[in-house]
């Protein structure tokens, strides 16, 4: 019974003082106002569960009527957790208005202008690179039909000299070189027999 009452004693002080710490303006004050009063609320579910007894595991002679309440620890365990997540949180609120005090007059815009700046910075590196990779591939296309013209004018000359030298030699061939209408090895016949021929 001592222990208990010790335990409702310790519980309201801590209820007391927790409560009266969380009315100050300052986030510090609060967030140990909030752990005071998490803590008194884990006393008052312990408190709850009744008096103490075996642990909670039914076997061979084990009487139920002496084991205890398991409920409780694990709403005990449970305000834990929950104590300590928003703990981070108020942390977090602490350093973040910390930081905004430090600032001064400027608050948020400290951040927003280097994500502005950094973000300018990626886009005008981008569109280098991008500059320079157009020039590349523009050179290479330049190059390659420089390439090709140059191919495709000495394929047309070679193939143009190849035609009159073959023309030429056409021409050579049917006309002689004496300007008659035979080639230029062919024999030519007198002009008397034909004659001799045509009077026959």
């Amino acid at each position: 019974m001592t222990a208990s009452l010790t335990l409702v004693l310790l519980m309201a002080v801590l209820f007391g003082a927790g409560i009266a710490v969380m009315l100050e303006r300052s986030l510090t004050r609060v967030l140990i106002g909030f752990l005071l009063v998490g803590n008194a609320v884990n006393i008052l579910m312990y408190l709850m569960s009744g008096a103490p007894g075996l642990a909670p595991i039914l076997g061979e002679g084990v009487d139920e009527g002496e084991i205890s309440d398991p409920l409780p620890q694990a709403f005990v365990l449970t305000a834990i957790v929950i104590n300590l997540g928003i703990t981070a949180f108020m942390l977090a609120l602490i350093y973040r208005s910390w930081w905004l005090a430090q600032l001064g007059a400027k608050g948020d815009l400290v951040d927003d202008e280097a994500e502005l700046a950094e973000d300018a910075e990626e886009a005008a590196d981008l569109i280098r690179s991008s500059a320079a990779d157009d020039e590349a591939i523009q050179s290479i296309i330049d190059a390659s039909d420089e390439e090709f013209d140059e191919v495709v004018a000495g394929i047309d000359e070679e193939e143009l000299e190849r035609e009159a030298s073959a023309r030429d030699h056409d021409d050579e061939v049917v006309t002689g070189h004496d300007g008659s209408r035979y080639g230029a090895g062919a024999p030519t016949r007198p002009p008397e027999d034909d004659d001799e021929g045509s009077r026959r």
